[in-house]
């Protein structure tokens, strides 16, 4: 029979490192010491911005091939780690 219990640790792990990044992305403009840490996120060149009157349509993609690319980066590390 599979356990589950490692699954359900991974998870929780997972949701804390989320909440984290979340609240540090929410008070970078409230603290000094992270005032322009997060600025470039979300303004990478090649994010498509367009501002007309009553309109305006944002896609970044740039910052989703960005975070794609942590993101597999780090689930890939995870994985090796479990493995051995």
């Amino acid at each position: 029979m599979f356990e589950w219990s490692p699954i359900g640790k991974l998870l929780i792990a997972l949701g804390l490192g989320i909440a984290l990044i979340g609240l540090l992305l929410t008070l970078s403009d409230k603290l000094p010491s992270l005032g322009g840490a997060f600025s470039w996120f979300g303004r990478l060149p090649g994010d498509i911005s367009i501002k007309r009157d009553h309109f305006s349509f944002y896609f970044p993609i740039a910052t989703s091939i960005l975070l794609s690319v942590v993101l597999s980066l780090l689930l890939y590390l995870l994985s090796w780690l479990f493995r051995r």
